[in-house]
């Protein structure tokens, strides 16, 4: 291994520089993930979303795009990493304008879809690219790490920057915000970025692109619909659909002398527990979010961008990782720096339970600092350690494995989390007897409306109490899954104490 870092040449200007076009567009997408929570009561007000419309509206994104990583990753082996991003960016940028000027929920609903068919084209080149540019271990893990606080960031100031714009500007600015920053990454890739492809004797399967579509909307579907209409017929029928089409998925990957999704790499603990703990992250911390930002506007009544400023203590934790997560890997060594950052996580989410109720803001402060270092933590490093769990050749399945993770963890956290709350604000929602029929009515679709549309401050204020109530339940449901996600991660990814060491060399 050390002969391999004195061997390899090392990155200069031109490589550094080619990093920050692509963190530009890894920070351009997470923002995209979290932008629109802080317009959604102005949203709601303009083109009136059914409940469950809002949920699609905010999850149908990262879902798309999780759905569609694997297949475009095997797209840009075959006709190169920089020309599908290039390709992205353009589409990434339409789509953008579509969603801004979206008249009603349907045309908003599949603008998001086309954007998540977009991004798809994007994340599977970044993280490629960056693995074929740095060449020298260290500075490839320098590389990673700054790729993956792009991300982890760009989730986090997405609140703040839809703050800024929904103060001054209507809720489709946070859209076209995408656009001046899409046209710097076509401008500036064809100069910087250097093409890299796999091999072009690889083909791509697309009866197993089909099935992974098939296998993963069916379940999330069926959660969503349970939490937030209850348990009818269509909940076991699309899960069983889903969970079967996901078998045949699986079997199909085991027969094929190249399939989309390399099972092989799963057999080895240390990747499966880094995935598993990459995904959990960022289901936390974007289902948190989905929640977290309406509260500061419904129930504490903040502006836009005095709840864009609220959330900011965790913007700044998640990015000033980066300096010291070298040290703290050469101290407790990857899986364990993992395993605290998922615990500083939990700790975060269970104080967001016990302030939420509280006047003062400073709790909750606290709070927002240890979820974004514990979740810049983990990030950071489990996206490092999917990438150095396996060998060179086998760097771009692991890339796109590690990225579908991230944005399906994220879709997952928002219609598990979200419609976790929204059951829980059901059931938390006892409004006064003799309470006006279409008052009750509104309040039971949800906080939003109440605030928009019922005049009853009795009815808005019980609403609220039972916002208040979901919040805390869910922040215990989210405290739980990363607290158990840290005991795995501590025991099951490899800590070698040398940051310059990967997990598969430690093996």
């Amino acid at each position: 291994m050390a002969e391999e870092q004195t061997l390899a040449p090392r990155a200069g200007r031109r490589e550094w520089s080619a990093l920050t076009v692509l963190v530009l567009v890894v920070v351009l997408i997470a923002v995209d993930n979290t932008v629109l929570y802080l317009a959604v009561p102005s949203m709601a007000a303009d083109i009136a979303p059914s409940s469950t419309q809002l949920l699609w509206i905010g999850d149908i994104y990262s879902f798309v795009l999780a759905g569609l990583l694997i297949t475009m990753g095997n797209l840009a082996d075959r006709i190169g990493r920089k020309r599908l991003l290039l390709i992205g960016a353009g589409g990434f940028g339409v789509a953008s304008v579509i969603a801004a000027f979206a008249p009603n929920p349907e045309i908003l609903i599949a603008a998001r879809v086309l954007l998540g068919v977009a991004g798809a084209t994007l994340m599977p080149s970044t993280l490629a690219i960056i693995r074929a540019t740095f060449l020298d271990a260290t500075q490839r893990t320098t590389a990673i790490a700054i790729w993956a606080m792009g991300a982890t960031a760009g989730a986090a100031v997405g609140p703040l920057v839809g703050g800024v714009l929904l103060e001054n500007f209507w809720w489709g600015s946070v859209f076209l915000i995408n656009v001046p920053v899409m046209v710097i990454v076509l401008v500036a890739g064809p100069i910087l970025l250097s093409e890299s492809r796999g091999s072009s004797a690889l083909t791509i399967d697309v009866l197993s692109a089909l099935l992974s579509i098939l296998a993963i909307v069916p379940v999330v579907y069926a959660v969503k619909h349970w939490a937030g209409s209850g348990l009818d017929w269509s909940v076991p029928v699309t899960a069983a659909f889903g969970l079967i089409m996901g078998y045949v998925f699986v079997r199909r990957q085991m027969r094929l002398p190249n399939p989309l999704l390399d099972l092989s790499l799963f057999r080895m603990p240390a990747f499966s527990g880094a995935v598993a703990a990459n995904g959990l992250a960022i289901f936390a911390f974007l289902g948190l979010l989905y929640f977290f930002s309406q509260y500061l506007q419904l129930v504490r009544e903040y502006g836009p961008l005095k709840a864009g400023l609220a959330e900011l203590p965790s913007t700044i934790a998640s990015m000033v990782v980066i300096l010291f997560i070298g040290a703290l890997v050469a101290r407790m060594g990857a899986g364990r720096s993992i395993g605290l950052g998922l615990s500083l996580g939990a700790v975060g989410l269970a104080g967001i339970c016990m302030t939420v109720s509280m006047s003062s803001y400073w709790g909750l402060g606290i709070s927002l600092v240890l979820i974004g270092l514990g979740i810049g933590i983990a990030m950071t490093l489990s996206t490092d350690a999917v990438v150095s769990a396996v060998p060179i050749e086998r760097a771009g399945a692991a890339s796109s494995i590690a990225e579908t993770a991230y944005e399906l963890g994220g879709a997952l956290g928002i219609a598990v989390l979200g419609s976790v709350h929204l059951a829980m604000y059901h059931s938390h929602l006892n409004l006064p007897a003799g309470t006006d029929p279409s008052d009750a009515a509104i309040a039971e679709s949800s906080l939003a409306s109440t605030v928009a549309d019922v005049a009853d401050r009795v009815v808005v204020e019980h609403a609220q109490a039972a916002f208040v109530s979901a919040v805390q339940t869910t922040s215990v449901v989210a405290a739980v899954i990363l607290a158990v996600s840290a005991v795995v991660a501590w025991r099951v990814i490899p800590s070698p104490r040398d940051a310059t060491v990967g997990i598969h060399e430690a093996h």
